[in-house]
């Protein structure tokens, strides 16, 4: 009979997924792309007949530029962070945009959920914090969502510590 663990028998006090905001799709990377491809194509049509035909490859670089920074901002869309909290355990799976994953596990007890602040008392950084780590949460997070998380997650956690 397989042994079952806390996690498999109950719910957990508090469980969110928190992923980044991201307007543009793949059908819209791809029309981002072809739009500037044209745009890059009809000066270099008219340079290249005037004579300046090494103008047309410092636009083809240019169109590689976009499309690698392009690349490289859906790639980070692609992370996440798990927020697990068990009544013994709070568990944070952080993955980034390449697939690769740290969990980190702690005593709700011992940790600290640190909220930064500006001078407007707008939200402007998360924190889970113990004797001896300090790990960032929901870098990716706008103010509001982090100010919105932090009082749910607060919340839950002295929950878990009575």
């Amino acid at each position: 009979m397989p042994k079952m663990t806390t996690q498999t028998q109950a719910r957990p006090l508090f469980a969110a997924k928190l992923t980044p905001h991201r307007s543009l799709g793949r059908k819209g990377f791809r029309v981002v792309i072809v739009l500037v491809a044209v745009l890059a194509t009809i000066p270099g049509i008219i340079f290249f007949s005037m004579g300046a035909w090494p103008i047309v490859g410092f636009l083809g670089l240019d169109l590689a530029l976009i499309w690698w920074a392009m690349r490289a901002s859906q790639r980070d869309g692609k992370r996440y962070e798990e927020v697990t909290l068990w009544p013994d355990q709070l568990e944070l799976k952080q993955v980034d945009g390449t697939g690769k994953e740290t969990l980190s596990r702690f005593n709700p007890y011992f940790v600290k959920l640190v909220v930064d602040r500006d001078y407007n008392e707008r939200t402007v950084a998360l924190h889970l914090r113990t004797r001896d780590r300090d790990i960032m949460l929901g870098q990716f997070l706008n103010q509001d969502e982090k100010s919105s998380f932090a009082k749910a997650f607060g919340t839950a956690l002295k929950r878990a510590r009575v």
